[in-house]
């Protein structure tokens, strides 16, 4: 992590480079430094997360969504649904918006050298493993076989389209893709099913493996069991927690369960973390 500011809340600025329309309603941004020494000392892990803001109209966090080996840039990802994200979807290349950060606990990618890994992820989900999926094919050989579980209520709410069809295509990588029920179109290539279905007949051998899940609460609530049947233990699965995050930093208390507060104990989290909070969560 850079700091060339000792205010905190201060961002840096940031020039959008290159926008990317995902969905009809979720848009990615990719994000350059204007401070030369910013671009250049900025740091990340896979996992953590910024606060992006539209000047005039606020903050929104999101998780940063390239992967730390791609350097020079960084990109968000995001659906507009609010004031905030309505603003950055307004942008347009050459634009100026703020960025700070990175915050929050990343993957211990490290301790997965050497292990076959599973991706779960559902709808916008996808970004807060794809930062590490890319992390991981470019150490490719660091590690094991690699599936990539993913779905969406419909085709067209797939988001990184093109790069699920460079993953389908590559011989490392093993990608399951699905849609829900009446979610396709005649000509799909993929499954029909809800996520954890489609897992529980396609997931590899829990031995040697680690799961990282991501999507929807509701996802995730029927996804854990799913992968117990399997044979995983709670030490083997990761999961990353973005909802209720908002200053970032500890100090507002919006994103605090129990004696956890997600933005600086996460966002990234074991199944057996997840367990361990209070049930309001």
């Amino acid at each position: 992590m850079c700091n060339h500011s000792k205010n905190i809340y201060l961002p840096h600025l940031a020039t959008v480079a290159e926008v990317i329309d995902e969905t009809p309603d979720v848009r990615t941004l990719r994000l350059v430094f204007q401070d030369e020494a910013v671009r250049d000392d900025f740091a990340f892990r896979a996992g953590q997360f910024a606060e992006y803001s539209a000047f005039g109209a606020g903050e929104s966090t999101f998780c940063i969504a390239s992967s730390p080996t791609r350097t020079g840039y960084i990109e968000c990802c995001f659906r507009a649904v609010g004031r905030v994200t309505e603003a950055l979807r307004r942008l347009e290349p050459g634009d100026t918006m703020g960025v700070r950060g990175p915050y929050g606990n990343s993957f211990p990618i490290e301790e997965f050298f050497g292990k076959n890994l599973v991706f779960v992820a559902g709808g916008i989900a996808l970004p807060p493993l794809r930062t590490l999926i890319w992390n991981c094919l470019d150490w490719r050989d660091k590690f094991g076989d690699i599936t990539i579980v993913y779905g969406a209520r419909t085709e067209a709410d797939l988001v990184y389209k093109r790069e699920l069809q460079e993953w389908q295509e590559r011989a490392d990588v093993r990608l399951v893709k699905t849609v829900d029920p009446g979610g396709n179109e005649p000509d799909w290539d993929g499954k029909v099913g809800f996520v954890p279905t489609i897992l529980e007949e396609t997931a590899p051998s829990a031995e040697n493996t680690i799961a990282l899940v991501c999507g929807p609460p509701i996802m995730i609530k029927f996804t854990l069991p799913v992968l117990e049947r399997l044979g995983f233990t709670d030490e083997q699965v990761y999961t990353t927690l973005e909802n209720r995050m908002k200053c970032g930093l500890g100090k507002c208390g919006r994103c605090n369960v129990g004696n956890v507060y997600v933005c600086k104990d996460g966002p990234v989290f074991t199944a057996k973390q997840v367990k361990a909070m209070p049930a309001e969560f």
